[in-house]
């Protein structure tokens, strides 16, 4: 699979932003989809996940009830809306597909592909 993330941009604190990420080669539907991040100096961190098969979702706790995570089949495209972005938000955002379960979705060297990375800037 290759993973094409886009959106990412400068944005002040308590905007909007909205990365898609363009899948090829392979249908998404057969892999859970998610978004990693890594701010400078920092370790890469989970931020999303949406599953195959039932498409749950799962976030972690700096985000949830801010970020959502979704995606569209036909498109073979997955997306994930942020808002009430925060400076701590910034840090370049990476679309990952793998096939983990249950919590190895959170470790990211669970997941097979990943995008180049978009960079999303929050100024206060």
């Amino acid at each position: 699979v290759q993973l094409q993330a886009s959106g990412g941009g400068l944005v002040q604190a308590g905007g909007s932003l909205k990365l898609s990420c363009a899948a090829s080669g392979r249908a998404i539907r057969s892999y859970n989809m998610g978004w990693f991040r890594q701010a400078p100096g920092k370790e890469r961190e989970f931020v999303a996940v949406i599953r195959r098969g039932d498409g749950s979702t799962s976030y972690t706790d700096f985000v949830r009830g801010r970020f959502s995570i979704s995606k569209d089949n036909a498109k073979n495209t997955v997306y994930l809306q942020m808002n009430s972005l925060k400076p701590e938000d910034t840090a370049v955002y990476y679309c990952v597909a793998g096939q983990a379960v249950h919590s190895a979705v959170y470790n990211p060297a669970n997941y097979y592909y990943w995008g180049q990375g978009t960079l999303v800037t929050v100024s206060s």
